[in-house]
């Protein structure tokens, strides 16, 4: 098995597969209400098998290149996540989103495991377009596509009916020479 470090702090960026169920299933009975403000993520996965079947979908996924789970670990404790969905190197254009139960919260996690899986798409399998979509209230989200130098491109106004309630979802996104610049200047900046 592999892991990326994420830094000092101990945090790990590493694959999630069906054989971290039980893992998997905990920490989402940890964070399942803080997780599910926005999204569906993970609800239904309820018990041991069905968390095993969602899993395996996302491995089916993976092995279909159409989307993947990559778990955050920080002290050997799964914390949270970022994944790839409508992953579509064809067409060289993906979604990245992410999920965090609140231990992992208020760290940088996900702002630094995103920086590798957009590395990775950009460098390694040539995606041109990176999308964002979040809820216009999902600030911590927001925040995130910000960090990553993301543009807002637009709000789909009341487009995702979810717990009763319409919600208006902004669309952000990077294309690859903004990545890449972005990145040559954090670089710069760090020297």
């Amino acid at each position: 098995m592999y892991a990326i470090s994420l830094g000092d702090d101990g945090a790990e960026l590493r694959p999630l597969e069906p054989w971290h169920a039980e893992e998997f299933l905990a920490h989402l009975d940890r964070g399942r209400e803080f997780i599910g403000q926005f999204i569906a993520f993970g609800s239904k996965a309820t018990d041991v098998e069905s968390t095993r079947a969602m899993l395996q979908r996302y491995a089916d996924m993976r092995a279909a290149d159409t989307a993947s789970l990559h778990g955050l670990w920080l002290g050997g404790k799964l914390v949270g996540g970022v994944l790839f969905l409508n992953f579509d190197a064809e067409n060289a254009n993906c979604e990245v989103g992410c999920w965090l139960e609140p231990a992992g919260t208020g760290r940088g996690l996900v702002t630094r495991a995103m920086r590798i899986l957009i590395d990775f798409a950009v460098e390694q399998r040539g995606i041109h377009r990176v999308e964002w979509i979040a809820a216009t209230g999902n600030t911590p989200s927001l925040n995130v596509a910000r960090r990553l130098g993301m543009t807002l491109e637009g709000v789909r106004r009341e487009s995702h009916p979810y717990g009763g309630v319409r919600h208006d979802l902004e669309v952000w996104s990077i294309l690859a020479p903004e990545w890449r610049d972005a990145r040559a200047r954090a670089a710069h900046s760090d020297h």
